[in-house]
């Protein structure tokens, strides 16, 4: 029996999205693929809301993080965690000997404008990450005041990581200044993971050039020069099957619209938070919750791994909490594809579930 993905990705994949998948294969030379990259990249840059590069990799967005703290640190890069995804850059930066300090959060508490303004006051850093939607604790950092601040730092480069939420929240790129924003397919943009997504100002490129060992296949320079001078090529052979799913995608999204996409995730996560508050508790600050996935205090006496068995019997998979909060809290998601109907009647079956299990039925 499949399981009904409740979980902060991979998510369920519409069957005719899967179905693009098998397309029959075309070279990766040749003018048809630079086609379906180019119509991906400007799908894209609606969604994305921007005028900047977009580079894809066949990898996780693991991938393009790494390759982001290499290519745009030349000093020193401060690193802004509020969960374990966080936490991951500045553990990309260590292992790949990038000079970086980390500046963590309390759980459940978002990156705030004057944690960055202090850290920039210091005038030691010329790049920034910071975790726009992070998955271990449901926290949304507030990226328009956290944009406010660095207006005021025009030299430093800004990364974001907004693979759990593109395509599900309100992320207008160059409103908010990224230069680098990445994404990955198998969160809201609902497709299946193994491919990531990038946009790239020019003059994080410019500032990279300058950058040496840079790296390889994750070198922001060499993907763009192979986009903009292929043109729409890519050194290395992609996933073409996710090019074609891609395309599909981009296509239903921009059809539903973005606003009324954002609105719908938002829906979903308001029937989260509201049954939360009655049957337990939120964990993170309520005024900085994501609109993609939430986090939830146990409260129900008993390990989630039964919740989530007797939710497995009925059809359902959600998540535990995240390293050390597993089992002090647990994670539903509501992203991509899903509906109102699908979710509200997952927390009827979960209201079911907990009742059973504290009567010992």
């Amino acid at each position: 029996m499949h399981k009904r993905l409740f979980i902060p990705g991979p998510v369920d994949v519409l069957p005719e999205v899967l179905d693009k998948m098998t397309t029959p294969m075309i070279g990766h030379r040749t003018k048809d693929i630079s086609a379906l990259q180019e119509r991906i990249s400007e799908k894209l840059k609606r969604v994305m809301r921007t005028n900047n590069t977009i580079l894809l990799s066949s990898s996780s967005g693991s991938g393009l993080m790494e390759g982001a703290v290499r290519c745009f640190t030349q000093e020193r890069a401060a690193v802004f965690s509020v969960g374990a995804f966080g936490d991951r850059w500045y553990k990309m930066c260590t292992a790949n000997s990038v000079p970086a300090d980390l500046f963590r959060s309390d759980p459940g508490e978002p990156t705030t404008p004057e944690m960055v303004r202090q850290a920039l006051a210091t005038g030691k850093y010329d790049m920034i990450t910071i975790t726009q939607n992070e998955t271990s604790t449901g926290i949304r950092n507030p990226m328009r005041e956290i944009h406010e601040v660095l207006s005021d730092y025009p030299d430093v480069i800004l990364c974001v990581d907004a693979v759990s939420s593109m395509g599900g929240d309100d992320i207008p790129v160059d409103e908010l200044g990224i230069d680098v924003c990445i994404t990955s397919t198998q969160k809201c943009l609902g497709l299946p993971p193994g491919m990531s997504v990038a946009s790239v100002s020019d003059r994080a490129i410019k500032k990279a050039e300058r950058i040496p060992n840079r790296g390889l296949y994750f070198d922001y320079v060499e993907l763009y020069k192979f986009v903009k001078e292929k043109p729409y090529q890519y050194p290395s052979t992609p996933s073409i099957p996710h090019m074609f799913a891609l395309d599909y995608q981009l296509d239903r999204i921009l059809k539903e619209g973005l606003a009324a996409r954002y609105e719908r995730h938002l829906a979903l996560s308001s029937l989260v938070w509201e049954w939360g508050k009655k049957n337990c508790a939120l964990f993170s600050n309520p005024t900085y919750l994501s609109v993609t996935v939430t986090c939830l205090k146990n409260t129900f006496g008993m390990d989630f791994s039964k919740i989530n068995a007797a939710m497995g019997q009925r059809g359902f998979q959600l998540s535990n909490g995240y390293g050390a909060l597993k089992d002090i809290t647990f994670r539903i998601a509501h992203m991509a594809d899903m509906t109102v109907e699908e979710m509200k009647n997952m927390l009827k079956n979960l209201d079911e579930v907990i009742t059973e299990l504290k009567n010992g039925d």
